[in-house]
């Protein structure tokens, strides 16, 4: 009993023994399937609503910052042909700090809401994001991503690129690595998808927030998710989901 984690679903217990015993592992078997279906439509709930909220957050971000950011561009770029000469390398300044300032917001847009998810698909998706963490991070982003994928749902492919995305930002914060591969392939009834380090592996460390919302999302479309710190070869992150987003 004291092995079981709701995060991590397993074989029930073998309801053996005599009387009140195998009466005592029968009831515990049923509990434990009432608070995984009950954790999973709370988790559900969650991260919709989680969802939601950054579609808002990077709609206003987009719509009343970006736009508001772009009218100051174009109000200093008016100013700069008129200001003298000897302000004018000041206000170029201004000017890069605002484009600057901008670019960021934008990214950070497309990190709370993936658009190109929704427009293009999974791997157009998965491609714009290793591009994104090899400009803005110190590490090299390799990726192989098969192009014929079995049919996903919404769902499921916003599950499989947000994980990828939460390795990827785990391996900049955490892992001191300089290299990060993403791999996502097709099996016979499904998808798979590694996200493998150079760094220094998990270690004796417990699982944070991070791996946990991992967990917890894959659980959300009944996928397989493991993982593991490799000897000498970082962590790797393995997602396996069946292409109907159902329990394997």
């Amino acid at each position: 009993m004291t092995t079981i984690d709701l995060l991590k679903p397993g074989p029930r217990l073998a309801a053996t023994g005599h009387g009140e015993i195998a009466e005592l592992i029968t009831t515990f078997n049923s509990m434990i399937d009432r608070l995984e279906a009950e954790r999973g439509s709370s988790t559900a709930r969650a991260l919709s609503a989680q969802e939601a909220e950054r579609r808002r957050v990077a709609q206003e971000l987009h719509d009343e910052v970006g736009q508001s950011l772009t009218a100051v561009l174009l109000e200093l770029k008016r100013f700069a042909d008129q200001v003298p000469a000897s302000m004018r390398d000041e206000l170029l300044q201004v000017q890069e700090i605002t484009r600057s300032t901008l670019d960021e917001i934008r990214r950070i847009a497309r990190r709370l809401r993936p658009g190109v998810l929704e427009e293009l698909g999974l791997v157009s998706a998965l491609k714009a994001l290793a591009a994104e963490f090899s400009e803005h991070a110190d590490l090299v982003v390799g990726r192989s991503l098969d192009k014929n994928l079995p049919e996903l749902d919404a769902e499921t492919e916003l599950v499989v690129y947000r994980i990828a995305q939460e390795g990827l930002t785990n391996t900049v914060r955490h892992a001191h690595a300089s290299e990060v591969d993403i791999v996502l392939r097709a099996l016979t009834d499904g998808v798979e998808l590694r996200v493998r380090d150079n760094g220094r592996g998990l270690g004796t460390s417990v699982e944070g927030a991070g791996i946990r919302g991992m967990r917890e999302r894959a659980l959300l479309v009944g996928a397989e998710l493991t993982v593991a710190s490799l000897p000498k070869r970082g962590t790797e992150i393995r997602l396996v989901v069946g292409h109907t987003g159902g329990r394997r």
